[in-house]
């Protein structure tokens, strides 16, 4: 049934209410707890409540009405900043990451960024990501259970060195794999701890600095090499699409820039499309009907109807719970008067479990992307507006070519009936378990 409580409209002005919890608190439950937390509020406050955080101390508001989230979104990029609202990520990132630019700065990182993401780069690089796929799936253990998580991880991680930094030197590869897991896998502790640079002494913040440099100097490496060779033109990575971009625009990246851009890209392109493979076969596992029937598009090469599993799995089980902006200025949201330094947070997780939205929320049900499109901003775990997610184009290429060939070579089947729960990792939410199947030889 719809949530009803949900529904509350009332205008009002300045800062919706919230838990009277201490800000600490808080902070704790946001953290790890946030896709049950979210829901326990939106029943009790409605569709806007507040939050007060500790790290980094900011007072916040999270929406969950696809009209606020369309004011939001279509807000001015000069009032709403994301760039700010992600600034946690800054240390990780590295400071010249489009995900920490606003205004002409990310206009202009996103100009040069978007010619790798086009329709024609997407099939350019759609033969190695099934190539790596493929790869992967046929090494996976016959009749023994194992969390596919990791799997799909390990394919992503691939992707990642191959077709977007584009190094297929084994030996390179062997330096890169330890560095990139490192990066990937940042914990919320340690994320908190890079500013301090008196932590950097000390693991386990020690340990991701030094990875960092490592990684760092084999990207300025790999860059100085690729433009000495002279083979851009004919090369079809990512990277060499932005080094191609940085030659013809006199505004082109700089080496750190690019550097930064490349590890944003693998921030946030690697665990993000790794997890909602995982759910995607967590889902089909349990599911026989659909499981055939994605079986027989993966046979026919109907890869609308595989994307559309993709596109369910991210609606059902959202890998990121919310977005974040920051108000440079006053800005009208739902009839309330938002103060300057205010974040708010579209909930993604909670306008997708809406059953005014999605009928019959929490069935797993891939047609709903077949019959038509959902209603604007009701789903949108890449984002909107302006600020929409560069790689999602990518991403669900991606996660169509790998799903096709797992379910071309696999028959899935759960360890147990029980669907798994969602856990907080960093700033996604992945499978309690890790998504533990058992596959069998079609």
């Amino acid at each position: 049934m719809p949530n009803t409580a949900g529904r509350s409209r009332s205008p009002g002005t300045g800062i919706p209410p919230g838990p009277r919890l201490p800000a600490s608190v808080q902070t704790v439950l946001y953290s790890r707890y946030r896709h049950r937390l979210f829901p326990l509020l939106r029943r009790r406050y409605g569709d806007a409540f507040a939050l007060r955080l500790t790290a980094p101390p900011r007072h916040m508001v999270v929406i969950c009405d696809p009209d606020d989230i369309r004011q939001v979104f279509a807000a001015s990029p000069e009032v709403a900043h994301a760039g700010k609202g992600n600034g946690i990520m800054g240390p990780a990132l590295g400071m010249r990451s489009i995900l920490l630019a606003d205004g002409d700065e990310h206009r202009r990182a996103r100009r040069l960024l978007v010619p790798a993401f086009s329709g024609a780069a997407l099939r350019g690089y759609e033969a190695l990501v099934a190539d790596l796929a493929r790869a992967e799936v046929v090494r996976w253990p016959r009749t023994t259970a194992f969390p596919v998580h990791r799997r799909m991880q390990a394919v992503t991680l691939e992707v990642i060195l191959q077709v977007v930094f584009g190094v297929t030197d084994a030996a390179k590869l062997a330096a890169l794999r330890p560095l990139v897991r490192t990066i990937a896998d940042i914990g919320p502790v340690t994320l908190l701890g890079l500013p301090f640079h008196a932590l950097r002494r000390v693991d386990p913040w020690r340990r991701y600095a030094r990875a960092q440099r490592e990684l760092h100097e084999l990207l300025q490496a790999e860059i100085v090499e690729r433009r000495r060779e002279g083979d851009l033109t004919e090369r079809v990575d990512v990277l060499s699409h932005l080094l191609r971009a940085t030659a013809d625009e006199e505004d082109g990246f700089t080496d750190e820039e690019l550097r930064d851009q490349m590890v944003t890209l693998l921030l946030a392109g690697h665990e993000t499309t790794a997890t909602a493979l995982a759910w995607s076969l967590h889902d089909l596992a349990r599911d026989p009907a659909e499981l055939r029937t994605a079986q027989q598009a993966a046979d026919l090469g109907d890869d609308a109807h595989l994307t559309a599993v993709v596109r369910e799995s991210l609606r059902l089980k959202p890998v990121v719970h919310e977005i974040a902006r920051q108000l440079t200025e006053p800005l009208d949201i739902g009839g309330r008067q938002l103060p300057a330094g205010i974040t708010v947070l579209p909930a993604i997780g909670l306008v997708h479990a809406d059953a005014a939205h999605h009928p019959t929320p929490d069935r797993f049900h891939p047609d709903r992307f077949l019959s038509g499109q959902p209603a604007a901003n009701t789903w949108i775990p890449f984002g909107g507006g302006v600020r929409r997610c560069l790689g999602a184009g990518f991403a669900l290429m991606e996660a169509t070519i790998v799903l096709r060939e797992v379910l071309r070579h696999h028959h899935l089947a759960p360890d147990r009936p029980r669907r798994e729960r969602q856990r907080a990792h960093n700033v996604t939410l992945v499978p309690a378990r890790g998504s533990r199947l058992v596959v069998s030889a079609r």
